[in-house]
């Protein structure tokens, strides 16, 4: 991924030619997509020693996608991978405190077991230093999350009650789905019925579980206090926890009987599962780290503020309140810091939070994104992260600076990639907005050039100087690509992200013109020849932005909808929708907004084709469905793509790979000449 010596423009107008860039294997192109390999879950030792970690990559004669556990060192010698399963997958490695073994979950099968393609994914354990892995749960639903114990003897686990009784016999056909619940859907789970996911306590000797918590309710993200007494965990609770987002960090003693007690009480999500972040507890066990969101009212619109409890009272405090998020807290050995991952715009960096002071202190630093980190017992930190050219890489952090102890994409070093800048402009009405800028490969200065504009998803998320593979192929194909951060997205606080609060496509569109309008005048984009498209949110603005404006001659809205009265009820969010909008029936004027691109899509003129995941909960197939509909029935050019058994993130490499080259051929189509190069 480094960049390659820049080469004489002579030369770059032979590699632009047609035949040049059919043969020219240094760009990078759709089948790149699925030989990239993804780093995840970073765990010290405690001695800090070494490292374990998860790799993901494409299982391509399985056309699955794979990930194995690997480990490496902290001086950066022995990177050695712990698990070769090709028919399995191995995440969230988890070190015993003595370090003699790592525990982990699989969806592996055991020896000699009959062959089931609906195997449950279990908590295994194996030797640290490599070697033959045994099973150690065995919950009829599987293992979704888990925790250690510090004497490593036993695990916390994370498991849905029983999907059919104990003792019976699995039916033939399913049984039927029935459900009371106001939340009946799961993009991850799928249909939700009174089934729950509860704690249980199994002894890793002998695979003995006991169920701890009860309810119609669900406890997730356990977290074992180091001194061995407690266990924390968050849940909602309530008369109907479906109907608000008020998650709350509960604690109880690891044992059968055991009272739970609530820790906290703040009127909005304590630790809201999303964030992938559990409760972290300070080495002397007194006190818990978390996140913080804001009112159920601003659902994610509020940034999630890094919080610090006191066990024994329930006192909480905020350190540092600034108007950022935070994720994935981690305390210092003394007690007196916290390590954390803090947006900022375009960037995530890791920090220091010093506790008395509160003062933050970046260790990492410029165009950088940040996805994860850990801390050992002994005060060593790594973290995971990367910029536009290169994926995210693990690194020991050292004095401020960074120490690379794993690329796993050093192929990329042959590659030559695009690179990206920053933008600064003001939309219509002088906000201030940023956005980024990919020139293809081969830039001419002065020579405009087909251009495609990235929306994103969330709404509340932002475009970052993170690895992009989509737009890496664009630009490779002799396409500009603009990713503006409009109104709605993070990074840039509260009162940035809430200004499209239930009133999705008017100033997030302005902002989203104002970035082409800014392209356009620096003379790299072409007019003539814009498109546009986004995924999930990025979808639906996409939607929106057509609806809006006619200038685009190609647009591409994958898992998106223009008409939220159709979503209503059909996806995940109800709600989130009754939060914002209100109900359909009782706010009409608010659905009427938010259903612009479905009422009003005779205005449409662009071509455009949508897609979707079969079995996409989030944002499911009848947004896009309705409206290829209502394009199909005015005339407008269209394409409906639907991928089988696919959720709202596609993850089959053969899907990948076929998306990426359906995007390229539907912008080729509308955006470049016939016979015309990249």
């Amino acid at each position: 991924m480094k960049r390659n010596p820049c080469l004489p423009l002579v030369l770059w107008a032979l590699l632009c030619s047609p035949s040049a860039a059919q043969a020219d294997d240094t760009r990078f192109n759709a089948a790149d997509i699925n030989r990239l390999a993804e780093v995840s879950e970073p765990a010290l030792s405690r001695d800090g020693t070494s490292i374990i970690y998860t790799v993901s990559t494409a299982n391509l004669e399985r056309d699955e996608p794979q990930s194995d556990l690997w480990r490496v060192r902290y001086d950066g010698s022995g990177r050695v991978q712990l698990t070769h399963t090709p028919d399995s997958s191995e995440s969230r490695p988890q070190w015993s405190a003595d370090g003699r073994f790592i525990a982990f979950l699989s969806d592996r099968k055991v020896d000699g077991e009959a062959s089931d393609d609906d195997t449950k994914t279990q908590v295994w354990v194996m030797p640290a230093d490599g070697g033959e892995a045994h099973r150690a749960t065995n919950l009829p639903s599987g293992v979704e999350d888990f925790v250690l114990s510090p004497d490593g003897k036993q695990l916390a686990a994370i498991a849905f009650d029983p999907e059919y009784p104990p003792g019976t016999k699995k039916p033939k056909h399913p049984l039927p789905i029935v459900t009371d619940r106001f939340q009946f859907k799961d993009d991850d789970t799928g249909w939700l019925g009174n089934r729950h996911k509860h704690l249980y306590l199994v002894d890793i000797a002998s695979g003995a579980a006991t169920q701890i918590t009860t309810g119609s309710h669900d406890e997730q993200l356990p977290a074992w206090s180091p001194d061995g007494k407690l266990i924390a965990y968050v849940t909602k609770r309530g008369a109907d926890p479906d109907r608000h987002l008020n998650f709350d960090i509960y604690v109880i003693a690891p044992r059968a009987g055991a009272k739970e007690r609530q820790l906290t009480t703040f009127a909005g999500a304590d630790l809201d599962p999303y964030w992938e972040t559990r409760p972290a507890w300070s080495p002397d066990s007194t006190r818990i780290a978390y996140l913080q969101s804001g009112e159920d009212k601003w659902i994610y619109y509020a940034p999630w503020q890094l919080a610090i409890i006191d066990v024994a009272t329930g006192k909480a405090t905020i350190p540092a309140p600034i108007d950022r998020c935070f994720t994935k807290p981690r305390w210092s050995p003394d007690g007196r810091s916290v390590y954390a991952l803090i947006e900022q715009a375009q960037v995530t960096h890791l920090s220091r939070i010093d506790l008395p002071s509160g003062k933050i202190t970046e260790l990492t630093h410029g165009d950088r994104f940040d996805t994860d980190l850990d801390v050992s017992a002994n005060g060593r930190v790594v973290v995971l992260g990367g910029d536009s050219l290169h994926p995210p890489q693990l690194s020991a952090v050292e004095q401020d600076k960074l120490r690379l102890l794993d690329d796993p994409n050093p192929w990329l070093d042959q590659k030559h990639l695009a690179t990206t800048e920053t933008l600064h402009l003001q939309s219509a009405d002088g906000t201030a907005l940023d956005a980024l800028l990919t020139k293809p490969i081969g830039y001419v200065p002065g020579r405009r050039y087909p251009t495609i504009v990235r929306v994103h998803g969330g709404p509340v998320y932002q475009f970052s100087h993170e690895f992009m593979p989509d737009w890496q192929v664009y630009a490779a194909h002799g396409y500009a690509v603009l990713a503006v951060n409009p109104r709605g997205s993070s990074g840039r606080g509260f009162e940035f992200a809430k200004a499209i609060y239930a009133d999705w496509g008017n100033k997030d569109t302005q902002d989203v013109l104002a970035g082409v309008d800014r392209a356009v005048a620096l003379g790299v984009a072409d007019p003539a020849r814009l498109g546009i498209g986004g995924w999930s949110y990025g979808a639906i603005l996409t939607d929106e932005v057509i609806a809006r404006d006619t200038r685009f001659k190609a647009a591409i809205a994958g898992a998106g909808s223009g008409n939220m009265y159709g979503m209503y009820g059909d996806d995940e969010y109800a709600r989130e929708y009754e939060l914002e909008l209100g109900t359909p029936w009782a706010n009409r004027d608010a659905y009427d907004r938010a259903s612009y691109p479905f009422l009003h899509a005779d205005r449409i003129r662009t071509p455009t084709m949508f897609q979707c995941g079969e079995r996409d909960f989030n944002v499911p197939c009848i947004g896009a469905e309705q409206m290829y509909q209502a394009l199909r029935s005015l005339g407008i050019p269209t394409e409906l793509v639907m991928y089988p058994g696919q959720h709202h993130g596609l993850t089959v490499p053969s899907y990948l790979r076929d998306r990426m080259e359906r995007n390229l051929a539907w912008y080729d189509r509308y955006l470049k000449a016939v016979g015309a190069g990249p």
